[in-house]
């Protein structure tokens, strides 16, 4: 019998190291890895990870627990239904820049549930200075009613200073 898939995260300030350290316990009692994110916010490093093969939740803890008390990080394991192999692919993408302030994520992706767009990758950053942040967001998604009601309902954020840029996207099958 296999296994269920669990999802791992660890969260922690970024050091070198953490993914080599992590994969390496994991390769070392033969657990299989699913699908992954890793990225660094901030000074963070966050690590989403799909695990299959290495034991139950407290299992997999306490292996980890070596690494993630030499690299101060905070580890959570849940078991999940994987659904594997069921990869969405975006058909719009959306970019918004604006000053930066309160708010623009909530307005914008409640915007494009409206619209009916399911969002699948989001990601932002604040550029620009101190004095004049610049808040810049992409988000990926599927438009399940097509991109014209995207654009109509993120038209009226241009009156609070957004600039928002709407593109289909083709994705290529081979």
């Amino acid at each position: 019998m296999n296994q269920p898939w669990l999802l791992l995260t660890l969260v922690g300030a970024d050091r070198p190291g953490i993914v080599a350290h992590v994969t390496r316990v994991l390769f070392g009692v033969g657990a299989e890895l699913g699908e992954t994110a890793m990225m660094r916010l901030g000074n963070q490093f966050a690590i989403m990870m799909m695990v299959r093969g290495a034991g139950n939740p407290e299992e997999v803890a306490g292996l980890l627990e070596s690494t993630r008390a030499d690299f101060g990080l905070k580890l959570h394991v849940d078991e999940i239904d994987a659904a594997l192999h069921q990869h969405r692919e975006p058909d719009v993408s959306v970019i918004v820049h604006s000053a930066d302030r309160s708010g623009i994520v909530a307005d914008v992706t409640a915007a494009l549930l409206e619209a009916g767009m399911n969002i699948l990758d989001l990601r932002s950053d604040v550029g620009g200075s101190t004095d004049k942040p610049i808040y810049i967001m992409q988000i990926d998604g599927e438009s399940s009613q097509g991109i014209e009601p995207i654009e109509q309902c993120v038209a009226r954020f241009a009156d609070q200073g957004l600039t928002v840029r709407v593109t289909p996207l083709e994705t290529m099958r081979g």
